[in-house]
């Protein structure tokens, strides 16, 4: 099988995963080879994902490192042999890669759930607001830079509008509403726009008002990946410094707590419409 030349976040993680089963059955690289008549470097390779691994190979290993957890065998074998590439493979060295892995992810999750204090989520996000928020960017992105970010960015809103969507629970906080972003008009027409989108039953907007009571999280947006096992889960941050991804127990763990944190002090979605609505009608004007 041929050496990649890059392997996504998707790929990596299914490599992380199969050496921490690996570990955790106490095997070296060449006692887990050994068996399979594979050797160590080829292991090496599978872990750090120079090579694709094949559905009967994972199932294989699984066996060889006496895993019992048929969900999480099967929940690997499903990040195998992908030969169709994603959409967002055409924006490769035309975007950061973190843009790539944050699209692969959000394709890939059975459930989506985010909290935003000084940003609109993205997946709701107008193309007349995406690019405004791109043309703060520093240092400043050229013309077709932007488009292509914009561009990105409506295309990973397809998660919301398949056949079968993806759930999707999003907090924001009442100061991300109120930034008028492009403008009154265009600020409006965002806030419309997530007003309609909230109606859906497998979308929930809450909103966390200014009166609420304290709440944890630094501000940064936290976007939260529900796998088709726990053990699969991954933790999207978007810094300043481009996308961090976590998916180590205790940081799955802590993320969890701090989101459940942020829907207990949040509105609930009818009170959240109103307060978006409220904000909305103060944009008309007198």
């Amino acid at each position: 099988m041929p050496v990649r030349s890059s392997a996504t976040a998707r790929q990596l993680r299914l490599g992380a995963e199969l050496r921490k089963m690996r570990e955790l059955a106490g095997l070296s690289s060449t006692e887990a080879g050994r068996p399979l008549g594979t050797d160590q470097a080829q292991i090496s390779n599978i872990k750090a994902s120079r090579f694709g691994v094949s559905p009967d190979r994972v199932r294989a290993l699984g066996r060889n490192y006496s895993c019992t957890d048929e969900a999480l065998i099967n929940a690997l074998v499903g990040m195998t042999g992908e030969r169709k590439r994603g959409w967002w493979e055409q924006y490769r060295d035309i975007l950061p890669p973190g843009l790539l892995d944050l699209a692969e992810l959000e394709h890939h999750a059975v459930a989506l759930r985010a909290a935003y204090v000084a940003h609109l989520p993205g997946l709701l996000q107008t193309p007349e607001h995406a690019r405004e928020i791109f043309r703060q960017v520093v240092p400043p992105l050229s013309p077709p830079d932007i488009e292509h970010r914009v561009s990105h960015r409506i295309k990973r809103q397809a998660v919301l509008y398949a056949d079968d969507p993806t759930p999707y629970t999003a907090i924001v906080h009442e100061a991300a509403l109120r930034m008028r972003s492009g403008g009154a008009a265009t600020a409006l027409r965002q806030l419309q726009h997530i007003l309609d989108m909230s109606e859906h039953d497998h979308i929930h907007v809450r909103v966390i008002p200014f009166d609420a009571d304290t709440f944890p999280g630094s501000g940064q947006s936290i976007l939260y990946a529900v796998g088709p096992v726990p053990q699969l889960d991954t933790v999207h941050l978007d810094t300043a410094l481009g996308s961090v991804l976590l998916d180590a127990e205790a940081q799955l763990a802590r993320y969890r707590i701090v989101l459940d944190r942020l829907e207990t002090v949040a509105l609930g979605e009818r009170g959240s419409r109103d307060v978006i609505h409220g904000v909305a009608q103060s944009l008309k004007g007198p």
